[in-house]
């Protein structure tokens, strides 16, 4: 058994924005992979549009850094719930952890979803209290919850025995003591080195390696990324893909290392080293490289499943395809299945209409993102209301659970235990925190759809929310949905400013006047609960009676206008979200009004 000690891997988990990715971009820069001046305030780790625009990761992503001639691999993980699989498949890769917890808000439930992970692993954590220079922090209070977590998730005596740095990632200050003078990341660097075990395995051995992250590249076909477990990989060796009990003969193309923000290829890389390889062809996440002579299978990965599902369909609308570039159920079934291939917590299902795909993934925000990734491609579809996926569990029905916890004002704890009392909600925790009340629940996972924007404004956007999967329970029986209906229009055409005012009492308009509307768009939320068929495109009938003078002057009131998010928890199950690159609009899944009329009447017999 051989131990490789110039290398180090590592992954840094903690719950959304307690600052993993602005933590590892201030490793990064006192590496001097870049310079100090260069991307002072740039999060270079969050490569994607989308993960600057929310300041969010996504994706995990490989970086690594020499610190005294020791090669620390970095896995950067995302901190929200629902790309909890992008961080199951990752942790596979590393030998030990850094535990970032926030120094006023202590661990939250993503940091125990994800600790449990790690330990679970035999990852040897380090834990690092972050943004020490908050006014508000309370770092000994958040220790001994950090500690008492630990003893929750029931971790052996060498993982209790877990290493502390206080940090401020943001100024790239770590230290060993709180009354300690640091102006650099050097106490956290020499705590990994001391601390995090080296890789130990079979360096002379066959060739085995698992596939924990698949790349896209347009000029070499896909990218094959993980651990070497057992051996060296070279250039133009011959190997063989192992899934199940298939094995598939291959060739590897070019062998990368990761050496800053850099991949760059070698002559070849032996047992601890994370690889990136090129030339496996049609390779999988949770497939085993294995030597040619002698093929071996590592155990695979388990991924948790799906909770929540969604229809994806072709764009049926009136506009269809008038903004989108891809439109036919062709472009999106490619797109969908080439989606599935690299991210492990989502499945597509083909439906009895070939125009439509079931897509089921590990929340709502997993399935959202997905859908704006589509749009900003070009992609134009039509999306259902989010259900959640039952399971039959002993001949009985279980529906899939969600530890919440939301932090509220004291003023308006009242408003939100309402909220929640109707969507089955049972409180489990409560604590204070220097004004502000922290409520732990468990909760039907579908008593959550839609309950983010009710508590914004219950809140006036004061309220954070987070939750995380629990388990399966039995069914928690009938839920009341949305307490107000639609405002639909009944003919197609362009929306004028008198039209809108002569109807803006019956609801709340989600249009401006000069839109193009077609009949069943819903326009508007009713302020009454049943669907209302409205004309937002009238016009002012003109006599030579009347002087522009005498008219009154419109005084409209600004619309609702709903992100992808919002407009996928607003509509029912009869209504549809039509997603194309420069629009989302509400309709009714059947656009004339007699035949959705006669559908409602049948359903109610």
């Amino acid at each position: 058994m051989a131990t490789n000690e110039k290398l180090r891997n590592i992954a840094i988990i903690a719950h959304v924005d307690h600052g993993k990715t602005t933590l590892v971009d201030a490793m990064l820069r006192q590496s001097h992979v870049f310079r100090s001046n260069e991307q002072v305030n740039e999060r270079v780790m969050d490569s994607g549009d989308i993960e600057r625009e929310r300041g969010i990761t996504i994706l995990s992503k490989n970086t690594a850094i020499l610190y005294d001639d020791i090669k620390i691999n970095i896995v950067d993980t995302p901190g929200h719930a629902d790309f909890g699989g992008e961080v199951e498949r990752v942790l596979n890769m590393v030998d030990g952890v850094l535990l970032l917890v926030d120094a006023f808000e202590g661990p939250m439930p993503q940091t125990k979803y994800v600790l449990r992970k790690a330990l679970e692993q035999k990852l040897k954590p380090i834990v690092v209290i972050n943004k020490i220079d908050r006014p508000d922090q309370r770092v000994n209070d958040v220790y001994d919850e950090v500690l008492e977590l630990f003893m929750e998730l029931d971790a052996d005596d060498d993982q209790l025995d877990f290493p502390v740095i206080y940090a401020t990632a943001r100024d790239g200050i770590a230290k060993f003591k709180m009354e300690d003078e640091s102006d650099n990341l050097e106490p956290l660097m020499q705590t990994i080195v001391k601390e995090i075990p080296a890789p130990q395995g079979d360096a002379e051995g066959p060739l085995q390696m698992m596939v924990t992250t698949l790349e896209a590249d347009d000029y070499v076909g896909r990218v094959a990324i993980g651990r070497i477990i057992r051996g060296t990989v070279r250039p133009n060796q011959n190997v063989v893909i192992i899934s199940g009990d298939h094995e598939t003969k291959a060739k590897v193309g070019k062998v990368y290392v990761y050496q800053g923000l850099k991949r760059v290829d070698v002559n070849e890389a032996s047992m601890g080293e994370i690889v990136a390889l090129t030339g496996l062809g049609d390779v999988s996440i949770g497939y085993t490289v294995a030597d040619a002579e002698n093929p071996e299978a590592l155990p695979t990965i388990n991924i948790d499943e799906p909770t929540l599902s969604m229809t994806f369909g072709v764009n049926t609308s009136p506009f269809a395809g008038r903004e989108g570039q891809f439109v036919t159920s062709r472009h999106i079934r490619d797109r969908l299945f080439k989606e599935v291939e690299t991210n492990v917590a989502m499945r597509v299902e083909e439906t009895d209409s070939a125009d439509v795909f079931k897509v089921s993934g590990r929340g709502e925000l997993h399935l959202s993102i997905l859908i704006e990734q589509m749009r900003r491609e070009g992609y134009e579809l039509q999306v259902g209301k989010p259900e959640v996926v039952y399971k039959t569990i002993n001949g009985q029905k279980c529906e899939p659970m969600e530890n919440l916890t939301v932090e509220v004002p004291q003023e308006y704890m009242g408003s939100v235990m309402e909220a929640l009392g109707t969507r089955k909600a049972e409180l489990s925790n409560m604590t204070e925190l220097s004004g502000y009340i922290r409520m732990e629940f468990f909760i039907p996972a579908r008593g959550l759809i839609g309950f983010r924007s009710e508590l914004l404004t219950s809140t006036k956007g004061n309220g954070i929310m987070n939750h995380i999967f629990h388990g399966y329970v039995p069914y928690k029986g009938d839920m009341s949905g949305r307490s107000h209906g639609s405002l639909v229009a009944f003919e197609q055409g362009e929306t004028t400013g008198y039209g809108i005012f002569s109807l803006q009492d019956r609801g709340t308009m989600f249009i401006s006047p000069g839109q193009q509307v077609y009949e069943g768009m819903i326009v508007g939320e009713n302020a009454r609960d049943i669907d209302m068929d409205i004309n937002p495109c009238k016009k002012k009938n003109v006599t030579n009676m009347r002087t522009s003078a005498s008219d009154e002057a419109i005084r409209l009131t600004p619309p609702r206008i709903l992100s992808l998010e919002q407009a996928l928890e607003y509509i029912n199950d009869d209504e549809l979200v039509e997603v194309t690159p420069e629009n989302i609009r509400l309709r009714k899944a059947i656009l004339d009004r007699t035949a959705r009329g006669r559908a409602a009447k049948n359903a109610r017999k």
